[in-house]
């Protein structure tokens, strides 16, 4: 019986990124398997998954994103846990009197967990934020950050400067929360590993593989942590990150067709008119979710979108296995080498002010150009030809790895199957 596992989700972790790093293996001490994300392959249906151990159809999670259908309003990266429906792989644990943490998931808020960290800043009424963690029990993030010697700095976490300063801070956290508080079981992202692959592409050997390097190294320590502690460590990535060279815009194709309103105010920016639109796509990197009005649109649209170049599917909801309330009327499918990006206007003096800022709540897609700065250093860039790097197909495998006696009990071939399988486990300590 182990007295605890340790869970550790890395951000793109594809099995083909580990070639560039042959030694990879032997610097970590573990060894890597492929494994199938679900679809769509990005972050919050990746963990909505691995800790319900059920499918988007069952759990709701499509995407990064949300669309009200009611109030008409996208936002992304919400963090309420109840957002995520069924039973988590660590309650049996917990019905046993052990204890589960969860360290910088999204939508962790309001977990049924023991220890809980995520990034939940203060944004002030007249700009600018209060950094701060969204902590339980309360004084977990100021006994870490007292432990580490600085605070967990969200402009690394996300953002033209977010890196690997990102992941370090998360696995001094790890340890010293396992070393203190010994939960059962923990389930911790690094994420820094996106953003290099999505700034530079998988390909570019002079960024990537230092960072490659720095995760190596990065489990290598929590690996022996464990070795110390009596815990057994499983390494998962959640998707592949693959080379892009182009950027696809449905909204502005369903803008030009007159189904999308945008809404212009006296500065000539405009702003999505939801409510008067009789279609438009929520974009979240390689995968996007179009809401129609009119059923009797269906069939148009999803002709008008099939047509399009770098789109390798039009199709509704059921086909892709996504439950049909949450999901779009058609989902949107890029070809390998393309990506959706969300912006509906054709000339940039129509922008809104947001398009030019970190800003992951209001915009109604995904914007890997906040990046990039824009020089001079006040804004993001808005050029979507930058971005080298996409997820959300499902067409390469993703890598994962466990300690030798968790190897045993968690052979799997897809993200789903190595769940299960760690439910199994924690039900048994």
């Amino acid at each position: 019986m182990f007295k605890g596992v340790l869970t550790v989700q890395c951000a793109g972790l594809g099995l083909e990124l580990l070639a560039m790093c042959p030694e990879f293996e032997s610097l970590c001490g573990l060894r890597f398997a492929p494994l199938q994300p679900v679809f769509p392959a990005v972050t919050c249906t990746a963990q909505a998954s691995f800790r319900s151990a059920l499918p988007p159809s069952k759990h709701g999670v499509i995407c990064n994103g949300r669309y009200e259908r009611k109030s008409k309003r996208v936002e992304f990266w919400h963090q309420s846990a109840d957002l995520v429906a069924g039973e988590r792989i660590w309650e049996g644990l917990r019905r046993n009197s052990g204890t589960a943490a969860m360290m910088f998931y999204q939508q962790s808020l309001g977990e049924n967990c023991d220890f809980l960290l995520s990034p939940a800043p203060i944004h002030r009424h007249h700009g600018g934020m209060v950094q701060a963690c969204h902590s339980r029990p309360a004084e977990l993030e100021n006994e870490l950050n007292r432990a580490i010697g600085k605070s967990f700095d969200l402009q690394y976490y996300w953002g033209p400067r977010a890196g690997r300063r990102s992941s370090q801070w998360i696995c001094q956290a790890i340890k010293l929360l396992m070393s203190r508080h010994r939960p059962n079981f923990i389930a911790a992202y690094l994420p820094h590993m996106d953003y290099c692959q999505q700034k530079y592409g998988p390909e570019c050997r002079r960024r990537i593989y230092p960072e490659l390097l720095l995760l190596a190294s990065w489990l290598k320590q929590l690996r022996e942590h464990c070795e110390e502690l009596g815990y057994e460590l499983l390494v998962w990535g959640d998707y592949a990150i693959t080379p892009v060279r182009q950027a696809l815009f449905p909204n502005r194709l369903l803008r030009r067709q007159g189904y999308f309103e945008a809404r212009k105010v006296p500065s000539g920016r405009s702003y999505p008119n939801l409510y008067d639109s009789a279609a438009f796509a929520m974009c979240d990197h390689q995968v996007a979710h179009v809401y129609i009005q009119n059923p009797a649109d269906l069939a148009a649209l999803q002709k008008l979108f099939q047509a399009q170049p770098g789109i390798a599917r039009a199709l509704p909801p059921q086909h892709f296995e996504l439950p049909g309330p949450e999901s779009g009327d058609l989902v949107l499918e890029a070809e390998p080498g393309y990506w959706f990006a969300y912006q509906w206007w054709e000339k940039n003096s129509e922008a809104p002010d947001y398009a030019a800022h970190v800003d992951i709540h209001n915009k109604i897609g995904f914007d890997p150009c906040e990046l990039f700065w824009k020089i001079p250093f006040v804004s993001i860039h808005g050029d979507c030809s930058l971005p080298r790097g996409s997820h959300g197909r499902c067409d390469q495998a993703a890598a994962y790895a466990a300690s030798p006696a968790l190897a045993e009990q968690t052979q799997a071939h897809n993200l789903l199957e190595l769940s299960a399988k760690v439910k199994d486990v924690l039900n048994r300590i």
